[in-house]
């Protein structure tokens, strides 16, 4: 599947890039794949605090509606506006592109208990 392996990723699929104390996080070609066609995201605003372990947001398809997950601690910085109204970008693009949102690390370190590219592959049968 080729899994980036500049970023760190969940089980239940988000991926997180990190450039000093911020991370950008988005969903995995693989969810994007198993999800379908994706019809919504659900965005948080700009200055929210959200929780490593705790839900930013949402992914809606013709198939399920899936909460978004955070792996690291921060204060939203950034979120990506084009996914208002081209929800597609998470299939078309989900790695790049389609980015969800940037987050203001308060614990940078809290990626280390993340999987690294070689786990999450083996996780999806990579």
């Amino acid at each position: 599947m080729g899994v980036p392996a500049d970023r760190k990723y969940l089980k239940s699929h988000e991926w997180h890039k990190a450039d000093g104390d911020l991370c950008t996080i988005g969903i995995t070609q693989f969810a994007a794949d198993e999800l379908t066609d994706i019809t919504y995201v659900g965005l948080p605003a700009v200055g929210k605090e959200i929780s490593a372990g705790g839900s930013f947001g949402e992914v809606e398809s013709v198939k399920a509606t899936s909460d978004l997950i955070s792996g690291v601690s921060g204060v939203v910085t950034e979120v990506n506006d084009k996914l208002a109204d081209a929800p597609e970008l998470l299939n078309n693009d989900p790695m790049n592109a389609g980015w969800i949102v940037k987050i203001r690390m308060s614990n940078p370190s809290q990626l280390d208990g993340l999987m690294d590219a070689k786990a999450y592959d083996a996780q999806v049968g990579g």
